[in-house]
């Protein structure tokens, strides 16, 4: 069964407390905090001020240059403020409050549910409605779509990659989709390859989700979705990494960087983020909301919940029970890449889990250990085994990225190899070289991160 090469790992995937909870939508919160950047890039500007009325769908962000993305009000209501506000990780950023007053939609936006395939717009025009919209990865990239799907001059797609991996253990947003909502999931596969003009389309979904896989496939046939199949591929993190399932599903290796996956002549989308670019394009909806689980060993009612941007995380937690008693952490994302937080974050278009783990969960101790050492004595304790760097899975893939050469001249301050620094910045955060491979507290992505500040 297909993966790729060299390094990754096969964590145990802990999604059963939440695979089965179909999708539910979450009550509207009274108030909401709109972050001004959610996503790669420039932040967007803000084009309301207090007191201003907003209705759900409505402009309240306005992308900066290319790379950037529009935000839009996810609630109708009054701003009441615009303010820079803790974020959760330590950093204060721009957001814009509502008051929820009810639950007014921009007319323009179509909310039936009845399923629109025929698409007739040019690629142009489906790129600018994508653009329009704010669509981001929504597997947490955070990658303004509309970049990905506006192939260079000179060069050309062949095929489009749609990720269903979701190979963080705990996360079970996009397989709820897969299992959901899959008619919409393939309309707007033939909408992206429309976009990028390509005629094959693969589905990458491991193998620990059969019936995903089974269902899919039985929806293609039914609906007669031309040049689409679904590849079952082994279980196996990072798999949902761009690079990695490229080399996966095509065997083509992105190398050597600052190569990007249009030089294999693959285009690489997130099942959720397909759903969001199909609402757009057929229903003229922006990215107001999106599926997060919320989960956790002891959860009493963990859930997949369709839930609005800036909405508070206790907001979640509640309706799945609140949170345990005793000593409990809580997890914003995944939990090999997802960031310690607390129940004042809210939803942002990358928000995909909130996971609610014991203080005394293995994972824990590592985000904790490698949030509270000290980073000299993180680096000076490297033996230099080279275990990280051997199964780093973007080493492994032909990215020049050495840790364990990287620890060293941190430790030293040895800077004048500036290659063994310059070549961390391909590095993806896939957190296995912290959460999994390493005995000692090294702090290598947390390193990695503050290298150049």
């Amino acid at each position: 069964m297909r993966t790729f090469p060299i390094g990754g790992i096969h964590p145990s995937d802990n999604k059963e407390w939440s695979k089965d909870r179909a999708i539910e939508t979450l009550e509207l919160p009274s108030e909401v905090y709109i972050p001004m950047i959610q996503h790669i890039g420039a932040p967007s500007t803000p084009i309301v001020k207090k007191g201003d009325k907003v209705l759900t769908g409505q402009l309240i962000g306005q992308a900066v240059g290319f790379v950037s993305a529009n935000i839009h009000s996810s609630v109708s209501g009054t701003v009441t403020s615009v303010d820079a506000y803790p974020n959760g990780q330590g950093q204060r950023r721009i957001m814009v409050v509502i008051k929820r007053e009810g639950d007014e939609w921009v007319e323009t936006i179509d909310r039936s549910t009845e399923l629109k395939r025929e698409c007739t717009l040019t690629p142009q025009e489906i790129i600018a409605k994508v653009r329009d919209a704010g669509i981001v990865g929504l597997g947490g990239a955070q990658f303004p779509t509309h970049v990905k799907l506006s192939v260079p001059d000179g060069q050309r797609a062949e095929v489009l990659i749609i990720n269903g991996v979701e190979c963080e253990p705990y996360l079970t947003s996009d397989y709820r989709n897969m299992m959901e909502r899959a008619e919409l999931i393939l309309t707007g596969v033939e909408i992206l390859m429309r976009a990028v003009s390509v005629e094959r389309a693969v589905i990458g979904v491991e193998n620990n989700k059969p019936d995903a896989i089974a269902h899919l496939s039985d929806v293609i046939a039914k609906g007669n979705y031309r040049g689409i199949e679904v590849m079952p591929l082994k279980v196996r993190y990072p798999q949902g990494g761009e690079k990695q399932l490229i080399a996966a599903v095509t065997g083509r290796q992105v190398a050597p960087p600052p190569a990007l996956p249009i030089s294999v002549g693959a285009v690489v989308c997130n099942v959720s983020t397909t759903i969001a670019v199909y609402e757009a394009v057929q229903k003229n909806k922006p990215l107001i909301e999106r599926v997060v689980t919320i989960t956790g060993q002891q959860m009493v009612q963990p859930r997949n919940l369709l839930t609005r941007m800036g909405t508070p995380i206790s907001t979640l937690v509640e309706k799945a029970g609140g949170l345990p008693e005793g000593d409990v952490k809580v997890v914003n994302g995944g939990p090999m890449m997802g960031n310690l937080g607390d129940e004042a974050t809210v939803v942002t278009k990358t928000t995909n889990a909130i996971i609610v783990l014991d203080e005394s969960h293995s994972l824990i101790q590592r985000k904790n250990r490698n949030t509270a050492i000290d980073l000299k004595r993180a680096a000076s304790s490297c033996c230099q085994c080279e275990t990280c760097t051997n199964l780093c899975p973007r080493h492994a893939l032909g990215h020049p990225i050495e840790p364990h050469k990287f620890m060293r001249s941190a430790a030293n301050k040895d800077f004048q190899d500036t290659n063994v620094f310059l070549n961390t910045m391909f590095c993806s955060s896939c957190g296995l070289c912290e959460n999994f491979l390493l005995p000692l507290p090294l702090q290598l992505l947390r390193r990695h991160r503050h290298s150049f500040r």
